[in-house]
């Protein structure tokens, strides 16, 4: 009987292990993932290979992002547009084998119209926080909590 347990309790480590570093394999996805896309996407302002990080159906949990990989593209597009010196600046990075939670700072000058609001000019510099579903090695959804009144009182919104 003694046997049988011990038996049981080597088995039991071993899948513990086991699920233990397919997760830290999956983790370590996730990071690299999110760090190919930041980069490609919020450095490098190309959005041309969507595909190869995102999901074509998206989930977006920010009203004023359109849904799916398009509608993604459209914003960022609009965004570095209107934001000519667009900056990101990461400052925090955490995941596990779902989810990949992003901290840093947008910056930049709203040199041309941007969500409605006519160029101002001036500088801004506000943090958020990004969290993204990751599914089948892409990002499937995301949500994000912006200080945007820091945003619009920089950019003199009333």
């Amino acid at each position: 009987m003694q046997r049988y347990f011990l038996h049981i309790l080597i088995l039991t480590t071993l899948l513990f292990n086991g699920a233990s570093a397919m997760a830290d394999t999956a983790t370590k996805a996730n990071l690299t993932l999110l760090s190919n896309f930041a980069g490609e996407v919020f450095v490098n302002k190309d959005l041309s290979n969507l595909n190869k990080y995102m999901k074509k159906d998206y989930i977006q949990h920010n009203a004023a992002v359109s849904q799916g990989s398009e509608g993604f593209k459209t914003f960022f597009s609009n965004w570095f547009t209107a934001i000519p010196d667009f900056n990101y600046e990461l400052k925090n990075i955490i995941a596990n084998d779902e989810y990949v939670w992003v901290y840093g700072t947008y910056s930049g000058t709203h040199d041309n119209e941007w969500l409605g609001i006519p160029a101002t000019h001036a500088k801004y510099k506000f943090d958020a926080i990004d969290i993204f579903r990751v599914e089948d090695g892409q990002l499937a959804e995301h949500w994000d909590v912006m200080d945007l009144h820091t945003l619009f009182t920089q950019l003199q919104v009333k």
